[in-house]
Formats: C-alpha cells, structure tokens, sequence
C-alpha cells in the first residue's frame, strides 16, 4: 500500500483520457489544460473513455510516479463536467479506487445503543 501524505490535494480531471499516456504526456496535460504544477506534490486522477481504467500521477519530490487501476467489473464513478479538474478529499480517493460512491459514502453500521 502506498502511504499517502496528508497535506496532499487530489485533483481529477473531468472527461475522460487516452490511457496510452504515460507520466510525461499526462503532466504536460497537466501543466497546459489543468494549468497546475505536475511536480507540485499533488495527485491527479485520469480516466479512460470506457470508465474501467484510472492512471494517477505524483511526484513525490524524488521521482515521478505513475499508477493505474483497472476494474474486472464495473466503472469509475466520475464527475459529470465535460472539462476541468474537480478536487476530492484523500478519504473520497480511497473511496473512488475501492469502487464506493466517493460523492456519498455511507456510513458505516453501528449497533444501537439500548437503553
């Protein structure tokens, strides 16, 4: 598991990608469409056009990372803008990448207290 900085912002880009990018193509995307810094220690999130398949960008301050995920079934819950970035919480990522509705989790069962 990858530990994710608490400070960090994470950012995903409306629409959809050409999952043929890899890391140099989707920071320059980026750096002229989303007009933010790639190396910024931020988190971009991308999503293919069939909805199954997301690449997430960081740089970490010592390198570049690149990752993917691919759902066997189903899609990624995205934002419905047709262009631009939407910001989410690191909590709503986690939610987005196990397959939950990011934009209204449900909370979690708790007993009821009798009394």
């Amino acid at each position: 598991m990858i530990a994710i900085p608490d400070n960090v912002r994470v950012w995903l880009a409306t629409g959809h990608t050409d999952m043929r990018r890899g890391f140099p193509s989707l920071a320059r995307l980026v750096q002229e469409d989303l007009n933010r810094d790639p190396h910024a220690g931020d988190f971009y999130v991308f999503r293919g056009r069939r909805g199954n398949l997301i690449k997430i960008i960081w740089h970490d301050g010592q390198g570049a990372c690149l990752f993917t995920k691919r759902l066997e079934r189903g899609r990624f819950l995205w934002p419905s803008l047709a262009d631009g970035v939407v910001t989410v919480s690191v909590a709503q990522l986690s939610y987005l990448l196990s397959g939950i509705d990011w934009r209204m989790p449900r909370e979690t069962w708790r007993p009821q207290a009798t009394g």
